[in-house]
């Protein structure tokens, strides 16, 4: 089996040497990963036919080029139709201007590409086989204002020795705090079996599930709610299912650890420039520009994408057998609510729903000083206002670098997630300002030489209506099928790993559905790593429960 230690025996005369067999192919350092196969292709012509059809994608972010991608390698016709004038969606970069006339980069904030995220890692293999064009970061510490701080670096890989050791250093989890956990409720991150225990946590809110917990409050902030967060939600209007689901996926239910890469130059260069190309390769038509309207059935039984062209007069329309849309949710909301004879009531009503989390501000910092050089590359934050992490660019990112050796200054990136409809962007940035001043003391007195200030409200909320309302990647209409964050996935995934997930799941739908082989998809396993051991034990504390009940009454 593949990772043991050979055994050498000694041979008898005239022994017959079997070949050893090949270990299985893993996309990570988790033996128990999970390979979901494709639906068998369905009968019929096969490659010849399917070649001739024609598919719009429409997004060119993650999911949208995963998409693409799994279509064209598959000798499928595509075009990718993009909104911005470039690949690459919310995790795009772009090269700004700053005041002495050199040139540096700007996207919309800081990615940590997980090592359990295998089916973004597979898109990304595509152009960097061995992913050398990512670079390990060695910790994202957390810190909570006025004291305690948690590492996640040396934390063994495997569950659930990484819970043990993370509990046992961890300032958060003091003797006191730990008496007072509701070890049933505990048990239930162990106690996972997907996709069903995402219903079974319908309307109730991560907050709540924290409630439940009765976790320290150090504990509650650094080791569960700067997580909720990340998604650009506050813990009481997000899923509880979704918070129980990421724990099972970054922490509880994968043994490829708790550290993560990030590109080490900007994302155009690192990672949309070569997929870029690689599309082209495969005779992908990219067209960026273009703004799609609606969908509509054209008097052949055809589908038509109505988009806007660049210096265009009115909308042009591309004829498809197939439509991919993968959109962030006010587009799939606008594209969907503008074509009106797609899909079924129902299904219109479930897209209409698709929320958007709350405003989230990116405030990247030309700094005319340097940070200390202890300071890590990436910290998450707690108690400091609307600041929720740091990221000292030059750490990681090459442009950054540059600029930092040439001008002796740092590049500081802010974030700030869940911001109130009515934040003041001014006054937000002063709060900012002095949480990083109170974070990282030395930034006090720097002067800002340049800065670049986003303020966006495009991300999902995966809220608590009920997990099975969520639109997932087939629809009413079998031409037509959806991929993004913002699509329920039966697997155990999240953010960028979401996207490219259903980007794979909606190519091969289509694949498969023409009698062409589709590609399949990895995950952590589906369920806790201790078997049945986590739901016996619950089993058995409610029932000394109920007998100590009885006696009491």
């Amino acid at each position: 089996m593949a990772g043991r230690g050979r055994t050498h025996r000694r041979r008898s005369p005239g022994a017959v040497s079997l070949p050893r067999r090949r270990p299985r192919w893993r996309p990570g350092a988790d033996p128990r990963a999970v390979f979901h196969r494709p639906p068998r292709p369905a009968a019929g012509p096969g490659h010849h036919e399917a070649a001739e059809r024609h598919v719009v994608v429409v997004g060119g972010g993650i999911a949208g080029v995963t998409a693409a991608v799994g279509l064209a390698e598959r000798g499928v016709r595509v075009t990718l139709l993009e909104r911005d004038p470039r690949l690459g969606g919310r995790v795009a970069s772009w090269p700004v201007t700053l005041p002495d006339g050199s040139s540096s980069q700007m996207s919309r904030g800081f990615h940590a590409f997980f090592r359990q995220y295998y089916n973004l890692r597979a898109l990304l293999r595509r152009t960097d086989p061995t992913l050398e064009r990512l670079r390990p970061l060695p910790d994202y510490p957390l810190v909570r204002a006025g004291g305690g701080a948690d590492s996640f670096a040396g934390i063994p890989r495997t569950p659930p020795w990484n819970l043990a050791a993370f509990v046992a250093r961890s300032p958060s989890f003091d003797l006191a705090g730990l008496r007072g956990v509701d070890v049933e409720q505990a048990l239930g991150l162990l106690d996972v079996d997907l996709p069903a225990s995402f219903t079974a946590l319908d309307g109730v809110s991560a907050a709540e599930v924290l409630d439940r917990l009765r976790f320290p409050e150090a504990a509650r902030h650094l080791a569960l709610e700067v997580f909720a967060r990340s998604f650009f939600a506050d813990p009481r209007a997000f899923s509880g299912a979704e918070l129980v689901a990421m724990f099972h996926l970054y922490f509880v239910g994968s043994a490829e650890g708790l550290l993560f890469d990030v590109p080490g130059e900007d994302y155009d260069s690192a990672l949309w420039a070569p997929l870029g190309r690689y599309l082209q390769r495969l005779g992908v038509e990219v067209r960026v520009g273009r703004e799609v309207g609606a969908v509509v059935e054209s008097a052949d039984g055809g589908l038509r994408v109505r988009h806007a062209e660049p210096g265009a007069d009115g909308d042009r329309e591309l004829a498809a057998d197939a439509v991919v849309l993968a959109l962030d949710p006010p587009g799939l909301r606008r594209v969907v609510a503008a074509s009106p004879g797609l899909g079924s009531p129902g299904w219109r009503e479930q897209v209409a729903a698709v929320r958007s989390a709350p405003p989230f501000a990116v405030w990247r910092l030309w700094l005319d000083g340097r940070v200390a050089p202890q300071r890590p590359a990436f910290l998450g934050t707690s108690g400091y206002g609307p600041l929720d992490n740091v990221s000292v660019l030059e750490r990681f990112e090459g442009h950054a670098a540059r600029w930092s050796a040439t001008h002796g200054g740092s590049v500081v990136e802010l974030h700030a997630y869940a911001l109130t409809e009515d934040a003041r962007p001014a006054q937000v940035r002063a709060e900012l300002r002095a949480a990083l001043a109170a974070v990282y003391p030395e930034t006090a007195g720097m002067g800002v030489l340049h800065e670049e200030w986003l303020l966006r409200e495009d991300c999902v909320l995966v809220g608590l209506e009920p997990w099975a309302s969520r639109p997932g990647v087939a629809t009413p209409d079998p031409r037509v099928v959806l991929a993004g964050d913002a699509v329920r996935v039966e697997l155990p995934v999240a953010l960028m790993e979401r996207a490219a997930t259903s980007g794979w799941l909606a190519a091969d739908r289509l694949l498969t559905g023409w009698g062409l082989p589709g590609h399949g998809v990895w995950s952590v396993p589906l369920t806790g790593r201790l078997g049945p051991l986590p739901g016996l034990t619950r089993r058995g504390l409610r029932a000394v429960r109920a007998a100590r009940a009885r006696r009491g009454g």
